[in-house]
């Protein structure tokens, strides 16, 4: 009876112990003795800190796009399909569809709603007569507002003729949420809408201007000019303009861009920059209402910094093994007696052996193929018979043909025909 009463003394000592242990533990650990969780240190896990790293952080824009020039492929997005109003931005679709239609020397003479346009404007006065490419630096270098009607009644024949041809060049570049009613960005509506695209439409028509336009290398001259002079076409008034795009001198490889601003659309920016083998667009809308103007830089700044860290081009391109396919009633080339037929497939001879993708560092480029598992003979050489793609984030970004390699010859009654034949007379 004795030993019994130790023993359970004994016990509840021990339970008493541990109590004490567990209680200054959590003591501890809300104090940060043992850090916060209890852990030997109170740092953020390697994995949070790793995506933290793949993040350009809080931008001032409403809505924001960062764009692979080359690819299209949007590297970055905030609110990128939400359409909003982009104010002077308006004109990269004004300038790229001057550039595309104008005849060489082309004049335009200034109509009543060319000349009373609001400012920001140059000064034209009705009936006077312009070069357009003259007007394009006025409309890009100093972005004036008469300037683009100008240029839109010449190459459109109206103002909502030109509107016609913008909204047609936009729905052919894959621009489906945006729609436009003037050539130079004021707030404008018509049966159609509001004057409104959305910042990765917004960068899609940066990038037509700059990567795939026929007058790309013109469009980057004029955008790049740091000032420009010229005269109306009966040389009675001088103008000069001066580029206000603050990008070109702020990065090494800045390329081109345009600035944009209304009391509905706040201020906007659609810029490209370019170093080494990358080529990158960056657009912003809703960047900011006065009194900041310098939201816009920082913002730029900002994801282009980020994409230059990230971002590098890796060859991802892996050989495709030579396939076997199935082949019903045919003829074995080598042995005509075997009844179990296969062609050889692979890629078509002189295909591309490097497949170069622009990636963040913790991306990876996946290589799939889907090929025919039986075909029925006669099978030509040259014949399709499945694709080798690759996969990045679940999106296709590059595919190419499996073709048969040779010729099979189907085993029907003129083929055993012509084979006992051959045997009779050798």
């Amino acid at each position: 009876m004795g030993q019994c009463m130790k023993t359970g003394k004994r016990i509840q000592a021990v339970l008493v112990i541990l109590a004490l242990v567990q209680i200054f533990a959590a003591v501890c650990g809300k104090t940060g003795f043992f850090g916060r969780n209890g852990g030997e240190k109170n740092e953020p896990a390697k994995e949070t800190a790793g995506e933290a790293s793949y993040d350009p952080g809080q931008l001032y824009a409403q809505s924001a796009v960062l764009m692979d020039a080359d690819s299209g492929r949007v590297l970055y997005g905030k609110e990128e399909e939400k359409i909003r109003p982009m104010a002077s931005t308006t004109k990269i679709m004004t300038c790229i569809l001057a550039l595309e239609n104008m005849e060489e020397s082309q004049v335009a003479e200034v109509s009543e709603r060319a000349a009373r346009q609001p400012k920001v404007r140059l000064g034209v006065k009705n009936k006077e007569k312009y070069y357009i490419k003259d007007l394009l630096y006025a409309l890009m270098l100093e972005s004036y507002n008469d300037s683009a009607v100008a240029i839109a009644e010449a190459i459109g024949g109206s103002v909502p003729g030109f509107a016609e041809m913008m909204n047609e060049k936009a729905k052919g570049l894959g621009c489906e949420d945006t729609h436009f009613v003037t050539p130079n960005g004021l707030d404008g509506e018509d049966e159609g809408g509001v004057h409104a695209t959305t910042a990765a439409d917004l960068a899609r028509i940066m990038r037509y201007c700059i990567t795939e336009s026929p007058k790309k290398e013109e469009f980057l001259e004029i955008t790049r000019t740091k000032s420009y002079s010229f005269s109306d076409a009966d040389k009675r008034r001088n103008f000069s303009c001066n580029n206000h795009n603050a990008f070109l001198g702020m990065m090494e490889g800045a390329l081109t861009g345009k600035t944009g601003f209304t009391a509905d659309a706040g201020y906007c920016y659609v810029g490209a920059l370019r170093r080494d083998e990358r080529t990158f667009i960056v657009a912003l809308l809703a960047c900011g209402w006065p009194n900041n103007k310098s939201y816009k830089w920082k913002d730029t700044r900002k994801l282009m910094e980020y994409a230059l860290e990230n971002y590098e081009y890796r060859n991802v391109w892996q050989e495709l093994p030579e396939q076997e396919v199935s082949v019903k009633g045919g003829v074995d080339p080598d042995n005509g007696y075997l009844l179990d037929c296969r062609v050889s497939a692979g890629l078509k001879k002189g295909e591309v052996s490097e497949l170069k993708v622009l990636l963040r560092k913790d991306e990876a480029v996946t290589a799939e193929k889907k090929i025919e598992k039986s075909l029925n003979a006669p099978v030509k050489k040259g014949k399709t018979v499945g694709e080798f793609f690759y996969m990045l984030n679940g999106e296709k970004i590059a595919d190419y043909d499996i073709v048969t390699l040779e010729d099979i010859e189907k085993r029907d009654a003129e083929w055993c025909v012509d084979k006992i034949l051959r045997r009779i007379c050798l």
